[in-house]
């Protein structure tokens, strides 16, 4: 496949962008600092790699899988369009809260703009 066929890699999610075990996001709950939005919980920690991170976090309070993976996949594109934005290079964890499965994309880019500063 070419690269012109799959698109631009740079819009890609690797998992070097992803926080992925639990030891991981135990520690990150543990020491992070959190900020809070109506319907996400956002924990930050600085982190010695040259790598922003991002954790999604989504539980059955939340609603049922297709809905859960919606709100993973907002998450995810807001984290992927702002990735660059965030400095200096940190861990963090989006938690989502009952009540996001409504949010639309909008609305997810606002709460999480203001939740990490974002101008």
């Amino acid at each position: 496949m070419t690269p012109a066929a799959d698109g631009d890699r740079s819009q890609r999610f690797p998992p070097r962008y992803r926080v992925r075990t639990r030891r991981e996001f135990v520690a990150l709950q543990r020491d992070g600092r959190r900020q809070s939005a109506p319907h996400f919980i956002v924990i930050t920690s600085a982190t010695p790699g040259p790598d922003v991170r991002l954790g999604i976090t989504t539980s059955r309070k939340v609603g049922n899988s297709p809905v859960r993976n919606r709100i993973r996949r907002l998450v995810r594109e807001f984290f992927r369009r702002n990735r660059l934005r965030l400095a200096p290079p940190c861990d963090l964890i989006v938690i989502a809260r009952p009540g996001a499965d409504a949010l639309s994309y909008a609305d997810v880019v606002d709460e999480l703009s203001r939740a990490l500063r974002l101008a």
